[in-house]
């Protein structure tokens, strides 16, 4: 079970204080959501491994801060658009696990009917506009979508979650400029998790990577992607700004994955270090150190994050449950939804 590194229990302030209550929960909250992306894509991977999943499966853990921090600052009617580790922006913009698990076996109850799998999930309902395998391929259509904003007259706000590897796509260049000229509403967050499927970044990517926001004259911001509080507050003001018309923005986040590329990597010891990977899960880990600020706050003990966890493993376990006994598509549909 996933705890604060510390044996410390503090009792909670006392409750008498609206404003602290209110605090308190939308922290928990967001704690509850980190943890169930990371429980969801720890099945995701037993399920991989074991032979039940088709495709691949890309996973976000160790990422989790950055997804629940970035959408927590946003609202229902807010557009996101994902990557090919697109699980975790997923759930943080509220789609079900049940659904979820059901898209990635290819069953009939997933959001895109089975037909999307791991990387093409989307979600109209909750203003998720798809993953995309492609590196950077969602950047035009979360830009057109905050046009579509402005032309409307909305104070909706588009998000663009990308990784490290898409600073070498032109395409993210070309929108960045359209953005900047038109003050379009949408926020571009890169996930810096340190390399390019294989490679370090550092082999890949001149200059700073800061400096593409800058570069457009785009307010660039750089947080640690391990520490929600930074993300969130940061996620905040950018929100805010691109509603009151102020234009685009660029939020460098600094994270790392656990796991290798995709699941079938196992071979990240020729690219990275045991060293390294033990210091992120041990010093950097996103969930214990917000664990951590929770109990020294007195928000949390022991016995809250033993019923947030029993909750959520009870939530993931019924959601595979589902997906596992639902039915797969019909085999007559399998030319339906290929075209637009």
């Amino acid at each position: 079970m996933l705890q604060p590194e510390t044996s410390k229990s503090t009792e909670s302030n006392d409750a008498g204080v609206s404003g602290k209550d209110t605090e308190q929960t939308r922290w928990l909250s967001m704690y509850e959501q980190m943890l169930k992306i990371r429980i969801f894509e720890e099945h995701v991977n037993q399920l991989y491994t074991t032979a039940k999943m088709p495709g691949l499966a890309h996973l976000y853990i160790g990422e989790e801060a950055i997804a629940v921090g970035v959408c927590s600052a946003l609202r229902r009617d807010d557009y996101i658009t994902s990557t090919h580790r697109g699980h975790g922006h997923c759930l943080a913009k509220g789609a079900s696990v049940d659904r979820m698990f059901a898209e990635l076996l290819g069953k009939e109850a997933g959001y895109c009917r089975g037909k999307g799998g791991s990387m093409h999930i989307a979600d109209q309902d909750t203003g998720n506009l798809g993953a995309n395998a492609i590196v950077g391929g969602s950047a035009g259509i979360a830009t057109g979508a905050a046009m579509s904003s402005k032309m409307r007259g909305s104070d909706q706000v588009t998000v663009c979650f990308f990784g490290d590897g898409a600073l070498g796509q032109g395409m993210l260049y070309e929108v960045m400029n359209m953005a900047s000229l038109w003050k379009l509403p949408v926020i571009y967050v890169c996930e810096n998790n340190q390399y390019n499927e294989y490679t370090h970044n550092s082999e890949t990517t001149a200059g700073e990577m800061s400096a593409r926001g800058k570069a457009f004259g785009i307010p660039t911001e750089e947080v640690n992607g391990q520490d929600i509080r930074a993300v969130y507050d940061t996620a905040l003001r950018m929100v805010e700004r691109a509603r009151r018309g102020e234009g685009p923005s660029f939020i460098l986040c600094d994270t790392y994955r656990y796991h290798g590329h995709h699941v079938g990597d196992i071979q990240r010891s020729y690219y990275r270090s045991k060293e390294e990977e033990e210091h992120w899960k041990t010093e950097r880990d996103p969930l214990k150190l917000f664990a951590s600020w929770l109990v020294e706050q007195g928000m949390a003990d022991s016995q809250t994050f033993e019923q947030i966890e029993q909750q959520v493993r009870v939530e993931v376990e019924a959601g595979e449950q589902f997906a596992l006994n639902a039915p797969y598509p019909d085999a007559s549909e399998v030319e339906q939804d290929v075209y637009a």
